[in-house]
């Protein structure tokens, strides 16, 4: 595929109110609302703590070289999310400590790689939000081959990513989504945690989960509408 660049200049800022809530919000409690944009389990976080809440800036790779994703180590800044496809590749490491510690410089949140990382006990060091499907010793080079892409459509974790599109994440996984379809539920995430604390003191009270929540009710329901059954 030949060589697509786009400038970051031409991404949408992040809407700091909206980054806010969002951070305050239970991630968890998304999902009651969505569907859509939770990546595969299997990609995890392996370095890093805490919440993540920023902007993609989208790197696409050819297999076994990093050459963009140098270049784009460079540029990003607070508030900014690499995430980067390596092309389905899952044995070369584009990311390890030069690159984390050249993201951490500029500010960037967090890096979310479509394959494998390197030098884990430098990453823990270093603090940064690093997510990956796992290790290898085996790393990218600097090929600078003509072609892959920057700030272009990408796929992490089986969910398409549009540049300037939200990632969420922390130690359950990650959620990348556009702006406005995470602003259209968060303020409903926000009242159910606000509510949550209640709903467990009752519990510890005595009460029953399915009573507080319908779902007893449901099932009564559900059992009233079924023919009788006869032994």
């Amino acid at each position: 595929m030949p060589l697509n660049i786009r400038e970051l200049d031409r991404l949408p800022a992040l809407d700091a109110g909206l980054a806010g809530r969002l951070a305050a919000v239970d991630l968890a409690t998304l999902g009651h609302y969505l569907e859509e944009g939770f990546c595969d389990p299997a990609l995890r976080r392996f370095a890093g703590s805490g919440k993540v809440v920023g902007r993609a800036v989208t790197v696409r790779l050819t297999p076994t070289d990093s050459t963009l994703l140098h270049h784009i180590a460079g540029l990003v800044g607070p508030g900014d999310v690499v995430v980067v496809d390596c092309g389905g590749d899952r044995r070369h490491a584009p990311l390890g400590e030069v690159v984390v510690n050249a993201l951490v410089a500029r500010g960037a949140s967090a890096a979310v790689v479509d394959g494998v990382c390197t030098d884990l006990d430098a990453l823990g060091d270093l603090g940064l939000p690093v997510y990956a499907y796992g290790t290898s010793l085996l790393t990218t080079k600097l090929h600078g081959l003509p072609d892959g892409g920057l700030n272009v459509p990408v796929v992490a974790g089986k969910v398409p990513v549009t540049p300037g599109d939200l990632v969420l994440g922390d130690a359950n996984g990650l959620l990348i989504a556009p702006a406005d379809r995470l602003a259209a539920v968060v303020d409903e995430a926000l009242a159910d945690d606000a509510e949550e604390p209640g709903l467990i003191a009752e519990l510890h009270a005595g009460a029953r989960l399915g009573d507080l929540t319908g779902a007893t009710e449901t099932v009564r329901k559900l059992r009233a509408a079924q023919p009788s059954q006869h032994l």
